[in-house]
């Protein structure tokens, strides 16, 4: 039985401006970074050490040549329990951001990385 979301792989062009973007920018760790042979790392960042999802920052042009199907960027939504001061965070450092929306059903705003991705985080009140 599936119990938890444990990995998503983010194709990105470099892997050392992707690590930058989301330790330096988003304020995540690195939760591992390991050789996998010539040219080639396994990079996990996560919101906090002890989070057990991570996103893996794949190299793009790698993977074309591995698998050009797989190279789509995925949707996703990130959560926080406060949106107005993850987004304070965000702009102050640097991250493109657009106004934040309020629906019915919660509060958001979406950005882009450093390779022009765009993101959605959404505040979850739990």
């Amino acid at each position: 039985m599936i119990n938890k979301i444990g990995k998503i792989t983010l194709y990105v062009n470099n892997q050392e401006e992707a690590k930058e973007f989301w330790t330096k920018k988003m304020n995540f760790v690195v939760k591992a970074e390991n050789p996998m042979g010539p040219n080639m790392t396994w990079l996990e960042v996560g919101p906090s050490e002890s989070e057990f999802t991570t996103f893996i920052l794949y190299n793009k042009e790698l993977m074309k040549t591995q698998n050009p199907e797989a190279v789509a960027h995925p949707s996703i939504i990130l959560s926080t329990d406060n949106i107005e001061d993850t987004y304070k965070n965000m702009k102050e450092n640097g991250v493109e951001v657009e106004d934040i929306m309020k629906m019915p059903y919660g509060s958001m705003f979406s950005f882009k990385d450093q390779d022009g991705n765009r993101y959605l985080i959404r505040e979850d009140k739990i």
